[in-house]
């Protein structure tokens, strides 16, 4: 799919052409799965995705598969071990932020007030993915009503680096929002997970 127009951002990285056809915009309902990207798409904040996708492998193992069980337990000690580990993003705010939304989740859970984050996430949309009809790059916005609505519910539930245009991007991860161009031959293309 290299003269895919929609696949232009990919700027012709084998890894995150491979995440365009395979992951991006692809309806997502694996719990372990949805906390990792929220986690992976704080960690992207300010910097560009292929940096995250090339250092995704090492960053899934660095923080124990995304568990937030195991997250919510981490100490300074671990702090300073993510500082140290290589091949990851080693932003302080930003490893804190994953130990703290790890809290937070547990917190969300443990309330009752839905069954699964996957229902929570899925609630906003009445579980329906959103499919824009955008025919060039430029027309995707960076946030939009939905992922301000949506940040503004995490932020109050104690979740940190969820602003309106990472939920916006953390949508478009996760399959709420498909937002491949029209052109695009991954349009409307499945479930995977």
């Amino acid at each position: 799919m290299t003269n895919n127009p929609c696949a232009a951002w990919t700027k012709g990285d084998p890894l995150v052409l491979k995440y365009h056809d395979t992951r991006w915009g692809k309806v997502c309902h694996d719990e372990r799965e949805l906390f990792a990207m929220l986690c992976l798409e704080g960690m992207q904040a300010g910097l560009s995705w292929a940096t995250i996708v090339k250092k995704e492998e090492a960053m899934r193992e660095a923080y124990d598969g995304f568990n937030p069980e195991i997250l919510a337990g981490y100490s300074e000690d671990d702090v300073r071990r993510l500082m140290g580990t290589d091949g990851i993003v080693k932003n302080e705010r930003k490893i804190r932020s994953v130990i703290g939304n790890a809290k937070a989740y547990l917190k969300f859970m443990e309330s009752g007030e839905y069954k699964s984050f996957d229902e929570y996430i899925w609630h906003f949309t009445g579980g329906v993915q959103i499919v824009h009809h955008f025919k060039i790059l430029n027309e995707l916005p960076s946030s939009d009503s939905l992922s301000t609505m949506i940040s503004n519910d995490l932020k109050s539930r104690g979740f940190s680096f969820v602003g309106p245009v990472i939920i916006y991007s953390y949508l478009q991860a996760i399959g709420v929002y498909d937002d491949h161009l029209d052109s695009c031959p991954c349009k409307n293309n499945q479930i995977y997970s």
